[in-house]
């Protein structure tokens, strides 16, 4: 059996070897830990008119350059290129674009039935890109070397059966520049006579000839989707109240 110490053993106190090991242990974790790192100051980034002079608006000018062009698809209404290109501003792109000779479009008006509401010729057809039957005015291809007017008679014959003493031009626009070359430009057709139509063996067209007020309605209904005809209809009726004020 081990002898129990004496009270000499305990002669001096243990509470300052205590204090002096839980010194020491604090000492080593303070120099241990990182230093932490002073935020930085943050300040409000001054206006862009404090530092530099406002950006000149962007002016655009001249006409883009074609490096190359490659036909991809030939059909028998229209073709498409990959074109290699430098446009206006320096952009260089590769631009895919659908080529087409370009459409006429008639607004064929009644001015004579009754002269305060005149009637609009419109057809109804299936279009099998939209999935539905469409009212639109009639329309078609220019072909290769076919002057405009003539087209436009020969389209207004086929589709309809009706002849027009007097034509104009009504408008001239681009169907969708983003990749489309097609300009459509829309005929004032007056002076109506019916006949016999022509369509072709592809085409199965009904005929209408509501009043431009019905025709109006339809277009602020949502009834007439089709674009040719909502710009040549709202077109001429801008017109004509126009020059009737």
């Amino acid at each position: 059996m081990q002898p129990i110490p004496s009270a000499g053993f305990f002669t001096q106190s243990p509470l300052p070897i205590v204090y002096r090991t839980c010194m020491a242990l604090s000492k080593s974790r303070t120099l241990k830990t990182p230093a932490k790192t002073p935020a930085k100051a943050t300040t409000k980034p001054p206006a862009p008119s404090e530092t530099t002079a406002p950006a000149k608006p962007l002016k655009l000018t001249g006409s883009g350059k074609t490096l190359s062009s490659k036909t991809v698809y030939q059909g028998n209404v229209f073709w498409v290129t990959k074109d290699q290109v430098v446009e206006p501003g320096g952009v260089k792109a590769t631009r895919d674009v659908i080529r087409h000779n370009g459409s006429v479009v008639i607004l064929a008006v009644d001015t004579e039935t009754n002269p305060s509401d005149p009637g609009i010729l419109l057809i109804r057809q299936y279009r099998h890109a939209a999935g539905k039957l469409l009212l639109e005015l009639p329309a078609g291809r220019i072909e290769p070397g076919e002057k405009l007017i003539p087209a436009g008679k020969r389209e207004l014959i086929e589709e309809t059966g009706y002849r027009a003493k007097r034509w104009s031009k009504h408008v001239n626009y681009y169907a969708s520049p983003g990749f489309l070359t097609e300009t459509m430009t829309i005929l004032l057709a007056e002076g109506l006579t019916l006949g016999q139509a022509a369509p072709e063996e592809d085409e199965k067209i009904e005929i209408h000839m509501p009043p431009l007020s019905e025709v109006l309605r339809l277009i602020h209904t949502g009834k007439i989707q089709d674009g040719k005809t909502l710009i040549g209809v709202l077109l001429y009726d801008s017109i004509r109240k126009h020059n009737a004020s």
